[in-house]
């Protein structure tokens, strides 16, 4: 087997704590170790005491907490933004209902990768393109970053270098909201897919790179890319 890294991450280095940047409120992924294969959910951190411990969401699942006992071993993930970063810790305390959160031990070591600034993910999400004499095609985004989109269009949109307006909706947590997201983006590539059959038409492929994400938008494609990354590696391009 190679040795070599994917290409869309750096090999795996040693971290400070203070360099995951973590946040309160910020999402994390919380892997029990009870059963033979890991378990994976996404928990929110709530806070923590340097060198004592951790204080995390119970995760949810199916509208009940997960089972934890003091002493359960776990594997807590984070996403920094550029990297992400994982650690052991053992359950030291459950606080059940009302409250719902466990102590956890503070990490000893810390591992983390760099990841791409604007790795791909491959997404089906229906989205408008408005170009700039105000027409709207109904589009497919097909794969999604913080820098940019590739969609797909059953009919020419514009020329090259032109920006139009994209107007697509995200899924954020927690409670699954639908959150538009319409940032401004220029058309930076331009392909012609023709069908491997006679009787489909053709479609129309556009690089485009976003211009003025808002913020809370880019903070949601980067757990998107997160998610996918931790989750199902087949996502990312």
């Amino acid at each position: 087997m190679s040795s070599n890294p994917p290409p869309s991450e750096a090999k795996t280095q040693e971290y400070e704590f203070e360099q995951m940047n973590l946040q309160v409120g910020g999402r994390i992924q919380f892997i029990t170790h009870r059963t033979m294969k890991p378990i994976q959910h996404f928990s929110t951190l709530i806070g923590w005491v340097k060198d004592e411990y951790m204080i995390v969401k119970v995760p949810f699942e199916n509208g009940a907490p997960i089972a934890l006992n003091d002493g359960d071993k776990l594997t807590i993930r984070v996403f920094s933004g550029v990297n992400v970063c994982s650690f052991s810790c053992v359950v030291q305390r459950v606080f059940a209902r009302p409250l719902f959160y466990v102590h956890l031990s503070f990490p000893v070591s810390i591992q983390g990768t760099s990841l791409r600034a604007a790795m791909r993910v491959k997404v089906d999400i229906p989205a408008q393109v408005t170009s700039a004499s105000g027409a709207a095609t109904s589009v497919f985004l097909v794969n999604l970053s913080v820098s940019g989109a590739l969609i797909e269009s059953p009919k020419q949109l514009t020329d090259g270098d032109a920006q139009v307006a994209l107007s697509f909706y995200l899924i954020a947590q927690p409670g699954n909201r639908q959150v538009r997201v319409n940032p401004n983006a220029t058309i930076r590539n331009i392909n012609v897919v023709k069908p491997a059959t006679g009787d489909k038409p053709e479609v129309f492929t556009y690089g485009v790179q976003f211009i003025d994400l808002d913020p809370v938008h880019y903070t949601m494609l980067q757990n998107l890319t997160y998610e996918a990354l931790i989750a199902d590696r087949q996502k990312i391009v």
